[in-house]
């Protein structure tokens, strides 16, 4: 069988196949592993990370209620009210992976949202580790390292690579870690 395009319609067929090409790469920008509806921590909204923050740099945290790591909400926290309007959006897990977490979300909220003051996301807990490791810490396991305990931290460019992890020792405060977040902010602010 032959198949003969008219050159009238060639700029037609052309302008669809760009605007069809765009709206995919489009739609790709977002990692897979970011493009899940997640429950957010005591409540029935969720939120899809690529929907909300796509195209930002991300701070994610495996946390716990009961952990000798939880003060460091305060300093996470303070990153993100410091960072949020250069584009940083921080993002914690709990997780009872390590036997730490409250068991019902009342315990969680209250622990995250009015002692430690948290406004930035909180999810429902979800396992972190293992097997049944939630899709977004299966990939940044395989990216880096899988959580060793509560409060293991990964910073993560808009493109979905993890940039820096940093384990619970490693204080939100620390120049280490505010540094990592200087330099990515500046990179995804030139592109690069």
């Amino acid at each position: 069988m032959n198949f003969r395009i008219d050159r009238a319609y060639t700029p037609g067929l052309l302008g669809l196949s760009l605007l069809i090409l765009a709206g995919t790469a489009k739609a790709g920008s977002c990692p897979v592993f970011l493009d899940h509806d997640l429950q957010k921590l005591h409540s029935r909204d969720s939120i899809n990370i690529c929907k909300a923050y796509a195209g930002k740099p991300l701070l994610i945290v495996n946390t716990a209620s009961h952990c000798g790591y939880t003060p460091q909400f305060k300093g996470l926290e303070a990153l993100h009210e410091k960072y949020k309007g250069l584009g940083l959006v921080v993002i914690g897990f709990p997780s009872d992976d390590f036997n730490q977490e409250a068991k019902d979300q009342a315990e969680t909220a209250q622990v995250c949202f009015a002692n430690y003051g948290v406004t930035f996301t909180m999810l429902a807990p979800l396992a972190v580790k293992g097997s049944a490791a939630n899709p977004v810490f299966r990939e940044l396991s395989q990216q880096s390292h899988e959580p060793t305990w509560n409060f293991n931290k990964y910073l993560v460019s808009p493109d979905g690579r993890v940039s820096q992890y940093f384990d619970s020792e490693v204080t939100p405060e620390s120049t280490q870690m505010t540094s990592a977040i200087e330099h990515l902010l500046m990179a995804a602010k030139s592109g690069t």
